[in-house]
């Protein structure tokens, strides 16, 4: 398994670009099941969790290959199987995304309980009761989510709400079932992130009846069918929101292109709360810090609130504050497997329940760690970047399921990042 060796404390400086969104990619990869024939998507990264769909997609018996300029073309015309298999779904908990076109299009879906990240309890029940609302049968054995629609799906007003709130997956799955259900849905407490936003967009572009975009009511009029389509996918708010602190911790400046601000407010917004420069440009965005670190309080919240993707990072960059601040985590509790490892790094933090409290430090001192996930293993590296000697983390593998090769991006501008092989 790789390793990332990182020299520091550096000063980022330059300009670099944002890509496309993986958490838009995957669901609407999923979408191309539902229409029969080639659709391309562009901007797409290249990433192991885009990959490992892609395979995903093969297996259900679409053509996925690489089109002009890196598209993404993904030929659905045949669906000859219907089952997501365990080995692929349980590395990747978007997998589920299936679920719903596949109901959808075959009239029958069989797929694995998805995995991922270990980042706490993530239920799947919700996207089921949406499903059985539209007139699923679905019932489980070893291990596998067995759904079937022996008269159609038909449409029906819907609450996705959750003890967390609403659910972004839950809703893609849903959507998608939606499109193809004959009558009206409404969607009640849909999430509004900008991916699912995406998504409804990527879906009326194929031909889908989608009104109430960005709301948390959706209302879907089922059509016939759908055609295959050309859609470019938003760029990546959480990635954007990690380079923005990379620039922030290494009192930096970055020039992010290819960034939409709409998008990522709360993050902006903290960030200027405690001493950051965020300041509008063409096609994105200039982040710099001059002074110091000032403390906050940051609560993680469905979007438009603060990101539970970008925690970790946020956390990383709050240990050199000068003050105390406090993270509560109110959409995954128990996401803070990175808190040990900070402070393997001369971090002061406390957990607390679904808390944590920071007590700033004037310099974070290099170490050996390990990621334990996607958002993790980027606290870390950001962590690296502004620690004093050669820090190396280990399991990289996980950062590269959401950042395309993170190294070669920010090594131009200032980064000391070297990728080894052991």
């Amino acid at each position: 398994m790789d390793i990332f060796r990182i020299e520091g404390p550096v000063q980022l400086s330059g300009a670099v670009a944002v890509n496309g969104s993986k958490n838009a990619t995957l669901p609407i990869m999923a979408a191309a099941i539902l229409a029969a024939g080639k659709s391309t998507l562009k901007s797409v990264p290249r990433l192991s969790d885009i990959f490992l769909f892609a395979r995903l997609l093969r297996q259900l018996g679409c053509k996925v290959g690489k089109g002009q300029n890196g598209d993404l073309c993904i030929d659905s015309t045949t669906i000859d199987n219907s089952v997501g298999e365990y080995e692929i779904v349980r590395r990747m908990r978007a997998s589920i995304c299936i679920l719903g076109p596949l109901l959808a299009r075959c009239g029958r879906a069989e797929v694995s309980m998805p995995g991922g990240c270990a980042i706490g309890d993530r239920p799947v029940d919700i996207h089921l009761r949406g499903l059985r609302e539209l007139g699923a049968q679905i019932h489980l054995k070893k291990g596998y989510i067995i759904a079937e629609t022996p008269n159609g799906l038909k449409g029906k007003e819907i609450f996705l709400g959750g003890p967390f709130g609403s659910t972004v997956l839950g809703t893609a799955n849903v959507l998608m079932a939606a499109t193809l259900a004959k009558g009206k849905t409404v969607i009640e407490s849909a999430a509004c992130e900008p991916e699912i936003a995406d998504l409804a967009n990527c879906l009326n572009t194929m031909g889908a009846k989608i009104s109430g975009i960005g709301s948390p009511r959706l209302i879907i009029d089922g059509v016939k069918q759908l055609r295959p389509a050309v859609y470019q996918v938003i760029p990546d708010r959480i990635e954007a929101g990690t380079f923005m602190i990379a620039a922030a911790i290494t009192k930096g400046r970055l020039q992010l292109n290819n960034c939409r601000l709409e998008d990522m407010m709360a993050v902006v917004n903290a960030l200027r709360n405690i001493g950051v420069t965020v300041e509008s440009a063409d096609n994105g965005c200039v982040v710099a810090r001059n002074g110091p670190i000032k403390p906050a309080d940051i609560t993680t919240q469905p979007y438009p609130g603060f990101p539970t993707d970008l925690q970790a990072q946020f956390m990383a960059l709050l240990v050199l504050a000068e003050g105390n601040s406090v993270i509560i985590e109110k959409v995954f509790p128990d996401r803070f497997m990175h808190v040990a490892e900070l402070n393997r790094m001369a971090a002061n933090l406390r957990k607390e329940g679904p808390a944590v409290i920071v007590a700033g430090v004037k310099n974070l001192i290099a170490a050996p760690v390990m990621a334990s996930d996607l958002r993790a293993s980027a606290a870390l590296v950001l962590a690296g970047l502004a620690a004093q000697g050669t820090t190396v983390v280990s399991r990289v593998y996980h950062i590269d399921r959401g950042y395309e090769r993170i190294e070669e991006r920010l090594n131009p501008v200032g980064a000391k990042i070297n990728r080894e092989s052991p």
